[in-house]
């Protein structure tokens, strides 16, 4: 369960990745952005699928995902037990009785555009061992909007119903789908050799029906459904089984997933493809997505493409005509059609690799510039944030959106007053695309940069390696309380009950100035608090004295030091036995340590020379705070055992035996860091097919270890 004040701070830290609302998120170390990425999944997963109240549209928590995907892909060593990306997300709910599936239900892989079909084309024959110039067969069908559900039958009846959960397990609701007229209490099964089976299908409410069901509850006094999928999800858990019926649920079944006979043999193997087992499901009484939604319905709803540029094609017709389908869609599911080469794909811990989710693109939009804020972060980035006038996109209403930096704006002409097209698809959303000059009647201005700081007034510069503005006034009140914020947050002090809205309430009675502060808080005031109380104020106080036990990597990242994510924190916190050992350093001290460059060194060695960060930290200690070596700061990341310990490794071109992403989590086991790019501190190009550029730019400087795919197998093998 998640406190209001964590929720407040996972959803603003959601809407800051998302939308680049403070520019020093998009400059902080790579394991910090994983962690924010980790904890604000974990959250909108919860909020998605046990709550079924979402509060960023699944668009958005795509992208959020693929952020860390991608993160972790060019960062193995960040990969963790508890990352989203490890495990498939859960719909349990507490209390509810659980039942196993037959077999898992993975997720989906999701594309946006055809070049990712055509990537995931490619793949398939890569997996299948199939030329580059045949055909695959897939079958096309609608990615319902709705809730999951298992059904099972034996000897022709139904005996089971489930809830996705967690793909493994799920919270039965026989009774509430018993109701349901479109799931068959009996199908023949037995006929076709088919003794136990489990089917898999989504729940859905009718657009209309939707719009009946909150205009009742409305007259009622009630709250109202944000969407079809939360009443339908909220039906298929009500306790009382005549309370789902009303609630209008239909169920589609889109995939006959495990089938035996008597005797307990697989029996799938008598279907040539997924369409056919489709058919098949149709002609029992199921309703399919072979099944007309209405009667006017003038394109099928599922389709046998010859290859993929079909698939292409018939994906981009939906995305136009999803609106005038009778329920919500978000995209269209490409399977591959052949059982006996979906087999060959196989499978990876979170995706079946022969089916991909095509989801429906973003909507765009025209809205007018009305004004420019600039925001100061934590390390002081000043970030320019468009004022626009609200505008709903794909189901939010749009009114503030990051302008990035100052490059950003004059790249794109961008000025007060400008008609702009604004977007919501891509990695950074809401995105303005391009402002309409053409639509332009002179009253428009530039967007001027301010010189000063508009909190603190201070002169701004602008480091020659970064492309933002910033303000060096450490006392800068913006900064100041962010740098609160972020101390005490989950990722780096971890200090429970002292979230964002807690903070700016104590700054604005005056009981905070600096982060000493914190540490010297009055418990007898805080419980005088209207919201706090004796208890509360007490578990704040227990929180806060288990934070200055924290081992020192913690404090390192919390002191938001430019570039000083969690890993380099450990990296300083392994090699010193107090906090204070840094002041002695030099630059050169920080460089000699594994993966600190020069940047990070030259942040590290500014601070520790400040004297005022010295008499801050002086003062924490003295309040408590742990400055010295912990068992668990000198404990190692890196295997350095492994034969590629101490080298760094590139991958390029087309790798047969595995993914580009298990090739790095293999490299990485082995002691390796994973170059982004190749460089003459690079010591391994390993080469796949088609390599191009990077393979050229190795081969001329000379100094490079260029391997083939079996050699790098072989090597860390050995």
């Amino acid at each position: 369960m998640y406190s209001t004040d964590e929720q407040r701070r996972l959803f603003d830290l959601s809407k800051s990745l998302l939308q680049g609302r403070q520019a020093d998120l998009f400059s902080e170390p790579p394991a910090q952005t994983a962690e924010d990425l980790r904890q604000v999944l974990q959250y909108h997963e919860w909020r998605y699928y046990v709550q079924n109240d979402p509060v960023i549209s699944d668009f958005e928590y795509d992208l959020l995902y693929k952020q860390l995907e991608a993160l972790e892909r060019e960062h193995p060593d960040l990969i963790t037990p508890d990352s989203p990306t490890r495990r498939i997300g859960t719909d349990l709910m507490e209390n509810a009785v659980q039942v196993n599936h037959l077999i898992p239900m993975l997720s989906l892989d999701n594309s946006y555009n055809a070049e990712d079909l055509k990537a995931f084309d490619e793949s398939v024959k890569k997996l299948c061992k199939l030329g580059a110039d045949t055909d695959i067969e897939y079958c096309v069908e609608p990615k319902y909007d709705g809730g999951t559900i298992v059904l099972v039958y034996e000897n022709d009846r139904l005996v089971r119903a489930a809830t996705r959960g967690n793909g493994y397990t799920g919270d039965e609701i026989t009774a509430n789908m018993r109701t349901l007229r479109t799931v068959p209490l009996k199908a023949d099964f037995s006929r076709h050799g088919i003794f136990k089976t489990e089917l898999r299908g989504e729940a859905l409410i009718r657009k209309d029906i939707f719009e009946k069901i909150n205009a009742v509850r409305l007259s009622a006094g009630e709250q109202t459904f944000a969407n079809p999928r939360n009443a339908a999800t909220g039906g298929l858990r009500m306790k009382d089984p005549r309370e789902a019926a009303e609630r209008g649920l239909e169920a589609f079944i889109y995939q006959l997933g495990y089938a035996t006979d008597e005797q307990g043999n697989n029996v799938l193997g008598k279907f040539r493809s997924h369409d056919e087992s489709i058919h098949l499901l149709g002609s029992l009484s199921f309703k399919t997505p072979l099944v007309k939604a209405s009667a006017d319905q003038h394109l099928p709803a599922t389709k046998s493409c010859r290859n993929i540029e079909e698939v292409i094609a018939f994906c981009q017709s939906w995305q136009e005509y999803r609106d005038e389908y009778p329920y919500e869609l978000d995209g269209m599911v490409v399977k591959v059609n052949s059982l006996e080469l979906q087999e060959r794909c196989g499978y990876t811990s979170h995706h079946p690799r022969w089916a991909m989710a095509f989801k429906f693109k973003a909507r765009q939009a025209t809205t007018r510039l009305r004004d420019v804020e600039f925001q100061v972060g934590k390390t002081g980035a000043v970030t320019p944030v468009a004022k626009l006038d609200p505008v709903p996109l794909a189901g939010v209403t749009v009114q503030n959106v990051s302008l990035h930096n100052e490059e950003f704006i004059l790249s794109k002409d961008i000025r007060i007053g400008d008609q702009v097209l604004v977007e919501r698809a891509g990695d950074v959303i809401p995105y303005i695309v391009k402002s309409l000059a053409e639509l332009r009647d002179g009253s428009e201005r530039p967007v001027e940069y301010p010189k000063n700081c508009p909190v603190c007034h201070s002169p701004l510069v602008k480091p020659e390696d970064e492309a933002v503005w910033r303000c060096e006034n450490a006392a800068c009140e913006a900064q100041v309380l962010a740098r609160m914020i972020f101390h005490t947050s989950k990722a780096a002090m971890d200090i429970e009950g002292m979230g964002e809205s807690t903070i700016e309430r104590f700054y604005k009675l005056g009981w905070l100035h600096t982060i000493t502060d914190l540490y010297r808080l009055e418990y007898d005031k805080v419980a005088q608090l209207d919201g706090f109380g004796e208890k509360s104020a007490a578990n704040l106080r227990l929180a806060v004295e288990r934070a200055k036990q924290n081992p020192i990597h913690r404090l390192l990242h919390s002191l938001s030091i430019h570039h000083l994510g969690q890993k380099a924190g450990k990296l300083l916190a392994a090699e010193i036995e107090h906090v204070l050992d840094l002041k002695e350093w030099d630059m050169e001290r920080y460089q000699q340590i594994k993966d600190v460059g020069p940047v990070l060194a030259r942040n590290v060695y500014n601070f520790f020379q400040n004297e005022q960060n010295i008499a801050l930290l002086q003062e924490m200690e003295a309040l408590g705070v742990n400055m010295k070596q912990t068992p668990e700061d000198m404990k190692a990341d890196v295997n350095t055992d492994g034969v590629l310990y101490g080298k760094s490794i590139l991958f390029t071109g087309t790798l047969s035996q595995m993914t580009r992403e298990e090739a790095e989590k293999r490299a990485a086991s082995a002691g390796a860091s994973i170059a982004s790019g190749v460089s003459k501190h690079l010591n391994i190009l390993v080469v796949g097919e088609k390599a191009g550029s990077k393979l050229k730019k190795a081969q001329a400087l000379g100094t490079v270890e260029i391997w083939s795919e079996m050699e790098f197998i072989e090597r860390i093998s050995n």
